[in-house]
């Protein structure tokens, strides 16, 4: 059984009353569309992009090597690749050449140098069928896909499954049941001023394993033993025991936001940044910080130090949440 503790989530907001943060533009060239791109170029730039933006896995380890000279992680690999792609051809990201893009393609596009060699995620085959599915769909619903911006006229939610967030789920990317791609799409596209989110009352946190893992760590979300041993030994949870996780975690952050009066989407920016770089899986920064740390969470330590769970229950340092393979996150 998963539980929110409402007390302990006013004190985080406490903490998070004196952090000093900066909200993300997503315009470095590096990662992202330049300035001057068309919001058509950027609107797809993102649907495509997101649509795989989950765990970039090479042989159970997360994904790392050289691009230009720069050792790149994650998702730092998947932008940076996807913008060198952009500037060497925006039409790649289009429906024209979605619907027909196969696994080799994807395979040569996504593969990175690591120590010598060529690597690229395990799941190729998954990437490549969410594209298609992405190109195929849009091209026989859509005469232009910016109209799923112009049919939401800026609402997540609208109507009967009219709001952008619903529009998106016919597309296989977009199914998750917790909406973590939805939700991160809308973020990146509000930042880049593609869309206008007329209904901010409806914004919710795009859910994934840091964010989960810190709202444990912090004590945020409460288990009962056996959860917490099955995480402690890395076992498994079905698809269905992953979605109510993630929803109750979806829930305690809207409820943090309510208290900290920081939008939805600045507060996704802070506990990323924090669950990937600080709070981290194996090397948690609580009493000093990590290589790569920000500096934004540490006051002679950890800012959540003394509200963290974890410190006084080891039982809540868990680690990642393992679930059967999927593309949701």
């Amino acid at each position: 059984m998963i539980g929110i503790d409402e007390e302990r989530i006013r004190e985080v907001s406490l903490v998070l009353s004196n952090l000093k943060y900066s909200v993300d533009t997503f315009d470095d060239e590096d990662y992202y569309p330049p300035q001057n791109s068309s919001k058509r170029d950027i609107f797809m730039y993102f649907l495509v992009m997101v649509s795989m933006d989950h765990r970039l896995i090479r042989r159970g380890k997360e994904i790392e090597g050289v691009i230009e000279g720069k050792h790149l992680r994650g998702s730092e690999v998947l932008y940076r690749l996807g913008s060198i792609k952009f500037k060497d051809d925006p039409s790649f990201f289009y429906p024209e050449k979605l619907s027909s893009i196969k696994e080799e393609d994807v395979r040569s596009w996504l593969s990175v140098e690591n120590k010598g060699r060529r690597i690229y995620p395990d799941d190729i085959r998954i990437r490549t069928s969410l594209l298609r599915d992405l190109g195929i769909k849009l091209t026989k619903l859509y005469s232009d896909p910016f109209d799923i911006i112009v049919e939401s006229q800026g609402f997540l939610r609208k109507g009967t499954n009219d709001g952008f967030i619903d529009l998106l789920k016919v597309f296989k990317a977009y199914q998750d049941p917790v909406e973590k791609k939805a939700f991160l799409l809308a973020k990146f596209l509000e930042r880049r001023s593609v869309l206008k989110i007329n209904d901010p009352y409806n914004k919710q946190l795009p859910i994934d394993n840091h964010l989960v893992r810190v709202a444990f760590r912090i004590g945020m979300l409460t288990a009962d033993e056996a959860t917490l041993e099955k995480m402690a030994l890395g076992l498994s949870f079905s698809k269905d025991e992953d979605v109510l996780i993630r929803y109750e975690a979806r829930e305690a952050y809207r409820l943090l936001s309510q208290f900290s009066g920081i939008d939805p989407f600045i507060l996704d920016d802070i506990f990323w940044s924090f669950g990937r770089n600080c709070c981290t899986e194996e090397k948690p920064s609580c009493l000093s910080c990590n290589e790569g740390c920000p500096r934004s969470f540490c006051e002679q330590g950890c800012i959540f130090v003394k509200k963290c769970k974890a410190g006084s229950n080891k039982r809540y340092m868990v680690k990642e949440l393992k679930v059967a393979e999927n593309w949701w996150y």
